[in-house]
């Protein structure tokens, strides 16, 4: 651990003196401050210098106008060269494509050495820059002996000695008269030449030799090759397929000097410039191609055209200058002169400015150097938590395995308390370490959200359900209301939304001791439309003139406390309400119509300690809490409330908080997520999300309760699984609406559901509930509807109070979520058990599930440490796998040489001398190499479907740099995390394994 922190901080330390050294770029004036001092006192000089600036921007205007003409001859002359070489390069490949259809294609071959010597020598003036062209067919070693035969000599070298054995050849068989003398001769005996003849077969082009002295009129020159081809080609060959396909190669010898000759005779008789005509594929050392190195001439003014004969490893630049060196330039002496008296004063005020400048500048480096330093302290403080944090999670993950395993084994009763102890405190560290690499990735830039489709509503669920116990345990309201107009399946990241919720509400419960928490869920439209709606200026739904400061106060909140933001008053959720029963229809009818993307506004809110005032700037700030006292009551590390910032702005979103000590808090967030079309949410699998049974759709209710934002909370979990609700403030105004003659309509004379508050019941049960309960006793039918009490906290003689008035057939237990009342209303309604889900079934069946895709197959396990061997072979075995292990990468690689009868391989990431994307790599390719030697001997049979492929899956303690593309890339299957989650571990072997019976 030490020395990779010890790597970590050279790696910043070295960063930071990049950063300072690149960030810091002196200007001119300020690299020669040291003059600064004596530039006033040689004032005269400066105004000199001045002068001669003035003169030398004159001249080198004359010098620009001269240097363009010499660009556009140059160019000009340049452009010429290279389109005659073009013209006779495509001559040569003409005669190249001759050779190769009538020599290859024709059976038997309608050309000889004196049928190619004849026509060269007709068409020779169509090279008039070819000295000589020959082809040299291509000859390996087997074919050798029966050439020599065919043609009655031997193969030679350049230097005409018999060629020793190589691989391969290329004799001249064909030749022009003109150089006749190199029949015989292996053009693959230099070492230049065979790689010139190597790279022209492999890439189909003509490729250049490098300049040399011709044999006859002894001028420099250039040979050019081209591969000739025995058969067609397709239309994009490979190296492979153009090397197969070559027969041989066909040379001419290019006179460059004439070429250029040629060229600089058909422009004007006396030349203004010179040129020179260079090989520069040695950059270091140019090779002259026309010219002499050392001519006279203006040697200040040059200018380079590159040259493009074709050969793109070959380089070539033609190089002109003038011939002789340009006048003085009487006018631009004249000017300057005219502006020596200016420049005196000019020099002046230049040196008052340079010495301001300066000391601007300096100031400036300087901040910049502490901005570079604290960038770099922060990024050393982001890699020192992820290597530590890394390194606790390993021995972390060991622990946590072992538990796992030993709850596992028969515990009496102490032991199992004690070890599900120590398992609940680990894998509360484990949640803080995520939480310290999470902020880690998003200081790093590497936290990246995924786009998948999940359910709102069911994830809300999920975390009401995580806080049930403690929220009851307090005695506090905790409910969520999730608008009509929110979609039911949303586009976006469903892991990283239910760790903002789950941040917020956690936060909620650990600072709330009364009152409530509410999690409101609206489209962030229809939340600025309903506030604008209520002009009136209210303080918790009451005119402000009409609020008691009093303790006794009631306030139409969820749970009657006071709250700190005034705008979540009843009038404005009344109207959010409203606004979805009226335009509920409508808006699922043009769901559809609507943009793909839409914002949804979250907010939480409850009656705990708030957030004091000094603390407020600085609440998302990491590691920050608001004061000392309150780290040591509750707890925590202060990154959550940070966490969610970053994760809601990666969501397009914002978050915001309003909060008043002693009164409470209200967190509101934007975040912006995709609509699902229809397509992919017919094709989602169901059992992902959670169903809700159908058999509730038409029935009636009566919600009993005092609170209307309760009420309309109650009603909210009630219309999802298709019940009809109304609301009664109290039990005298629901048993007026069941009376015959009552306001309700006729449709809900007959009642199927009645649900009242414990706390509305408490407030009646002495004025009303006897009678009430007398009354509905008159109708047989009425008595027979079950009544249902809703509770937060209720005791036991409470409980048998209700049951003895009759007035309460069971109790729900807050909070309350659709799945839970759904149950409780199928017992009480004799509907039925509810039909488990697919997730409920996954989670219990899980095992059963695992150890019928796990039974029998043999796995290797692959890990440097000893303990999450252990671990991870004490999890695979508990469902039926024949477990082995491996301590490094190098190991496995021994025991994975096939053939080896290992079904699957769980590979460590991180290890000594070889981690496991490298020994990933070399068993893939192993695998490789056996699938291409079977490919060739058609010998599939002996292996499963047809190739050799044993899923690899990663497993590593290391979230930040293990991540799935990695995986993928290196040729892994899949990725598992460190210790062992069934379900996790199920989806990832299900790809690849089919359950059978046990």
């Amino acid at each position: 651990m030490a020395v990779k922190m010890q790597q970590s901080h050279h790696l910043v330390a070295v960063k930071l003196n990049e950063q300072v050294g690149t960030k810091r770029g002196y200007t001119f004036i300020q690299s020669n401050r040291a003059w600064l001092p004596k530039f006033l006192v040689l004032s005269v000089l400066g105004v000199a210098f001045f002068s001669m600036s003035i003169y030398k921007r004159m001249d080198d205007d004359n010098k620009v106008r001269r240097k363009e003409v010499l660009v556009s001859m140059c160019d000009q002359r340049a452009r010429m060269l290279k389109d005659q070489f073009s013209v006779s390069v495509n001559h040569v490949h003409a005669l190249a494509i001759l050779v190769s259809t009538f020599h290859y294609y024709k059976n038997p071959s309608a050309i000889d050495q004196e049928t190619f010597a004849e026509y060269t020598a007709r068409t020779a003036f169509e090279r008039p820059l070819l000295s000589g062209v020959a082809y040299a067919e291509r000859v390996i070693n087997s074919e050798r002996e029966k050439f020599e035969e065919q043609h009655g000599w031997t193969i030679k070298t350049m230097e005409r000695q018999p060629s020793p054995v190589r691989d391969e050849y290329a004799p001249v068989i064909f030749s022009q008269e003109t150089v006749s003398y190199i029949e015989s001769l292996d053009m693959m005996s230099g070492e230049e030449d065979r790689e010139n003849i190597l790279r022209a077969r492999a890439t189909g082009k003509a490729v250049l030799t490098s300049p040399f002295r011709l044999l006859g009129p002894h001028h420099l020159g250039v040979v050019l090759t081209f591969p000739v081809y025995k058969s067609k080609l397709p239309p994009n060959p490979t190296v492979e397929e153009r090397i197969e396909a070559t027969a041989g190669y066909l040379g001419g010898a290019f006179d460059v000097e004439s070429l250029v000759e040629n060229l600089l005779g058909q422009l004007d008789g006396n030349q203004a410039i010179l040129v020179n005509v260079y090989d520069v594929t040695n950059s270091s050392e140019p090779l002259i191609m026309y010219g002499h190195q050392y001519q006279e001439g203006d040697m200040s003014l040059l200018h380079e055209s590159k040259l493009d004969f074709g050969d793109p490893f070959r380089k070539h630049q033609m190089i002109c200058r003038y011939h002789q060196k340009a006048p003085p330039s009487w006018t631009a002496l004249t000017t300057a002169f005219l502006f020596f008296v200016i420049g005196l004063l000019l020099g002046y005020i230049l040196y008052g400015a340079a010495t301001h400048i300066v000391k601007v500048e300096d100031d400036f480096h300087e901040m910049q150097e502490l901005k570079v330093r604290a960038e770099a302290a922060d990024v050393a403080k982001s890699q020192f938590l992820a290597t530590v944090s890394h390194e606790i999670r390993t021995p972390m993950n060991g622990i946590l395995g072992m538990l796992a395993l030993l709850l596992d084994t028969e515990l009496s009763s102490t032991q199992r308390d004690y070890t599900q102890t120590a398992q609940i405190c680990g894998k509360a560290l484990i949640a803080l370490i995520n939480e310290v690499l999470d902020r880690a990735k998003i200081e790093a830039g590497k936290l990246e959200l995924e786009t998948v489709p999940f359910d709102i509503r069911s994830i809300l669920d999920d975390v009401l359900s995580l806080f049930s116990e403690e929220s009851r345990h307090k005695g506090i309201e905790l409910a969520v209301f999730v608008a009509e107009k929110v979609p039911e399946i949303v586009m976006g990241d469903p892991g990283r939304f239910r760790q903002i919720i789950t941040n917020l509400v956690g936060n909620s419960v650990k600072f709330t001791e009364k009152g409530h928490i509410f999690v409101k869920v609206h489209l962030a439209d229809q939340v600025k439309g309903a506030t604008n709606a209520h002009t009136k200026t209210c303080l918790n739904g009451r005119p402000e003139e009409d609020i008691l400061i009093s303790g006794g106060s009631q306030f139409e909140t969820l749970s009657g406390c006071e709250v700190a933001d005034e705008r979540n008053s009843w009038d404005t959720f009344k109207l959010l309400v409203a606004e979805d029963q009226f335009n509920s229809v409508d808006s699922k009818m043009t769901s559809n119509e609507a943009s793909e993307n839409f914002t949804v506004m979250v907010s939480v809110e409850d009656t705990g300690i708030g957030i004091p005032l000094r603390a407020q700037d600085r609440v998302f700030m990491p590691f920050m809490q608001a004061d000392s006292s309150t780290s040591r009551t509750h707890g925590g590390t202060g990154i959550g409330l940070s966490i969610s910032k970053c994760l809601v702005e990666l969501m397009g979103g914002h978050i915001s908080f309003i909060s008043r000590p002693q009164i409470g808090s209200t967190f509101s967030f934007t975040a912006v997520f995709g609509r699902c079309k229809k397509l992919v949410f017919a094709d989602l699998k169901r059992p992902t999300f959670e169903d809700l049974p159908s058999g509730f759709k038409g029935l009636k209710a009566i919600v009993i309760d005092g609170k209307p934002v309760r009420a309309a909370v109650t009603r909210y979990h009630l219309n999802r699984l298709g019940i009809n609700v109304e609301v009664a403030s109290s039990i005298n105004v629901a048993a007026a609406m069941c009376r015959k003659n009552g306001s309700l309509t006729a449709g809900y004379r007959h009642l199927d559901i009645i649900l009242v508050e414990k706390d509305t019941w408490m407030s009646s049960i002495d004025n009303c509930i006897s009678a009430t309960v007398r009354d509905w006793k008159q109708n047989a039918n009425l008595i027979q509807f079950p009544k249902i009490l809703l509770a937060s906290k209720i005791s036991a003689s409470e409980l048998e109070k209700a049951k003895a008035s009759g007035f309460a057939d069971t109790v729900i237990m807050k909070p309350v979520r659709a799945s839970m009342l759904a149950a409780c209303l199928q017992q009480v309604l004799g509907i039925g058990r509810k039909k488990q889900s697919q997730k409920d079934m996954n989670m219990r069946n899980g095992s059963s599930a695992l150890q019928s895709l796990l039974y029998g197959k043999k796995i290797l396990v692959v890990d440097d440490n000893k303990v999450n061997r252990r671990v991870a072979a004490g999890a695979l075995k508990k469902f039926g796998a024949n477990v082995e292990c491996a301590e490094s990468g190098k190991a496995a690689l021994e025991l994975l040489q096939l053939p080896h009868n290992f079904d699957a391989c769980f590979m460590d990431i991180q290890m000594p001398e070889m981690d496991g994307f490298e020994a990933t790599r070399q068993i893939r390719l192993m695998e490789s190499q056996v699938n291409e030697q079977m490919k060739s001997e058609s010998a599939v049979e002996n292996v499963k479907g047809g190739e050799c492929h044993m899923p690899i899956l990663a497993m590593t303690a290391d979230v930040i740099h293990a991540t799935y593309d990695e995986c993928l890339k290196c040729g892994m299957d899949g990725y598992v995390s460190k210790p062992f989650d069934e379900e996790n571990l199920y989806q990832a072997v299900a790809k690849f394994f089919r359950a059978k019976p046990i």
